[in-house]
C-alpha cells in the first residue's frame, strides 16, 4: 500500500465524509475497511431521520451515494482488515502490509453485542441474526424473536413483523430506550407480541433455533418460546481492539477524544461511533467525520 497524507480506517459515514473533506482539502487520501463500504447504514432497511430527504432513503443507497461521492472527490477505497497501530512515526498496520500515514482518523464504528448465552455463539448462521434486513427474509411467515429494547431493536422488529406471522420482543425492562416514535410504531402492530422485563437465557436447537429459554425479572417464571430465529440487537462493541495499545479507550472499549476530535496519540483522531460519544446517529457521525478531516488537515499544515 502506498503511504497517503490521511488514512481512514473504517468506511462507514464517518469514514466516508471524512475522505470527502480531506480529499477537498487537497490530501492523498486512503479509506481502508475490512467489508463493503457504508458501514451499518447498509443494514438499515430505511433512513428517516437523516436531514435532507422528505420521505424516508434506503440505507443501502445513501451508502452508495457517500461511497461514489468519496470516489469521485479522489478517495481511494481498499479492502483489508487492520490489527494494529504504533505512534511516532504513525504506523498502521494491515493484512496488506503496512501504512505510515501523516495523519490517521479512526471510523471504525461498532459490532453488535453478542448476548452471552448458551447456544447463542453454536447456532449463529443458522437461526441466530444479528441483522434483520440480511437475514429476515429466511423466515418469511415464520415466529421469530428480537431481543434488545433499544431504537435498533424496535427498528429491527418492525421490520420483521412486515416479513415474520409473529416477532416475540424481549424486553429486560419495562420501559424502552429507543425513539417514542419507533416505539408506538412497534405497538400498533398487532403481530409484535410485547415480553417485557423478560431475558433470553438460552437459544435452542440441533443444527438450528427451535426455541429461546426466557425469564421473568419479576418473579422468576421461566417459559419455552417456540421461534425460528433469534435476532440480537443488545449492545455494541467498538472496533477499537486494533488501536487499543496506542490509544486512550473508555471503561466500554471507545475511544477518548477532545472537542477537537484529537486522540492521546499526536496525529490520530476518531470520528463516529468509535469514539466516547452521548449519541450515535448517521448525523453525528457524519458531523464528526468533517470535523476530524479538517483537524487532520491542520496536523499537517502544522497549525495544532
Amino acid at each position: 500500500m502506498n503511504n497517503p497524507d490521511i488514512l481512514i480506517v473504517g468506511a462507514g459515514p464517518a469514514g466516508l465524509t471524512a475522505g470527502i473533506y480531506a480529499a477537498r482539502s487537497g490530501h492523498k487520501v486512503l479509506i481502508i475497511d475490512k467489508g463493503m463500504p457504508g458501514g451499518q447504514v447498509v443494514n438499515t432497511p430505511e433512513v428517516e431521520n437523516y436531514p435532507g430527504f422528505a420521505e424516508p432513503v434506503k440505507g443501502l443507497g445513501l451508502a452508495r451515494a457517500m461511497e461514489q461521492q468519496a470516489r469521485g472527490f479522489g478517495c481511494e477505497i481498499e479492502i483489508s482488515e487492520v490489527t494494529g497501530l504504533l505512534t511516532d512515526p504513525i504506523t498502521v498496520e494491515t493484512a496488506a502490509g503496512k501504512v505510515q500515514p501523516g495523519a490517521l482518523i479512526s471510523a471504525t464504528g461498532v459490532r453488535p453485542r453478542e448476548l452471552g448465552v448458551p447456544g447463542e455463539t453454536e447456532l449463529r448462521g443458522r437461526g441466530v441474526s444479528y441483522c434483520a434486513v440480511c437475514d429476515g427474509p429466511f423466515f418469511r411467515d415464520r415466529e421469530v424473536a428480537v431481543v434488545g429494547g433499544g431504537d435498533a431493536a424496535l427498528d429491527e422488529a418492525l421490520y420483521l413483523s412486515n416479513i415474520c406471522s409473529k416477532v416475540h420482543f424481549i424486553h429486560r425492562r419495562d420501559q424502552f430506550r429507543g425513539s417514542r416514535i419507533s416505539e408506538q410504531r412497534v405497538r400498533d402492530k398487532d403481530n409484535v407480541h410485547l415480553i417485557l422485563s423478560g431475558i433470553g437465557t438460552a437459544i435452542n436447537g440441533t443444527d438450528k433455533v427451535e426455541s429461546i429459554d426466557i425469564e421473568s425479572r419479576k418473579d422468576g417464571a421461566k417459559t419455552n418460546l417456540p421461534v425460528a430465529g433469534v435476532f440480537m440487537y443488545v449492545g455494541s462493541v467498538p472496533g477499537t481492539e486494533w488501536c487499543k495499545d496506542a490509544v486512550d479507550l473508555d471503561e466500554h472499549g471507545f475511544a477518548k477524544t477532545d472537542d477537537r476530535l484529537r486522540t492521546n496519540a499526536p496525529g490520530v483522531f476518531a470520528a463516529g461511533d468509535v469514539r466516547t460519544t452521548p449519541l450515535r446517529q448517521i448525523a453525528t457521525a457524519v458531523g464528526d467525520g468533517a470535523l476530524a478531516a479538517m483537524m487532520a488537515h491542520h496536523h499537517l499544515a502544522g497549525k495544532q
